[in-house]
């Protein structure tokens, strides 16, 4: 009888045992998960996946600056034709051919010590500037720029292809080209902002 009930207890022990274990394994799971998500919410706003680090700013580009601690200082702000922003305090600032980078560290370089002691920067686009599209179109002219935007799809914002259309070939015109370039038309050709982009006649 008492060995049965010594066994009984030790099962009941191992058991206690386990489960308590299986808690304190759990625990620490989740403890971290909270402040992950927390992490992942706080995390400061950063430049669009679309924005590569040496994408170049032009005119008709919409930026948003963000001074830390100084929102008069911050806000959403064009490129203007000359190639610059217009900011509280510095005044104009060039963003032409610059990269978001370049323009955030001419933005602190121009507040610190004058305005603001220490000063933050960050910037990002919020709207590119539009791209062109001419030539044997339904609808040739401009039009805004979305993130990923592929020729095939310029052409069909632009109500499609005329019936004398070359499908094959495309001349496209980057923004700071003097020439544009002859390229085969395919499903994954991009346009970049400020392209221009011509859809040429079939001869045959």
């Amino acid at each position: 009888m008492n060995g049965g009930l010594t066994a009984g207890r030790k099962r009941g022990c191992e058991a206690a045992i386990s489960l308590l274990l299986a808690l304190l394994l759990a625990l620490p799971v989740a403890t971290w998960a909270q402040p992950v998500s927390q992490a992942a919410i706080a995390a400061p706003d950063a430049p669009p996946a679309a924005v590569q680090s040496d994408y170049q700013l032009g005119a008709a580009d919409k930026v948003r600056i963000i001074v830390f601690n100084e929102p008069s200082l911050s806000g959403e702000f064009f490129v203007n034709t000359a190639g610059a922003l217009s900011l509280p305090l510095i005044g104009d600032v060039t963003a032409r051919g610059k990269t978001l980078n370049q323009v955030a560290q001419a933005i602190t370089d121009q507040l610190k010590g004058r305005y603001v002691l220490q000063p933050r920067v960050s910037i990002d686009v919020l709207t590119f500037r539009p791209f062109y599209i001419l030539g044997e179109v339904n609808k040739a002219g401009e039009y805004p720029y979305s993130t990923g935007l592929t020729v095939d799809a310029a052409v069909a914002l632009a109500g499609g292809f005329t019936y004398r259309a070359n499908r094959k070939k495309v001349f496209v015109r980057h923004i700071n080209d003097d020439q544009p370039e002859r390229v085969e038309l395919s499903p994954d050709l991009k346009v970049m902002p400020g392209d221009t982009i011509r859809i040429g006649e079939r001869y045959w």
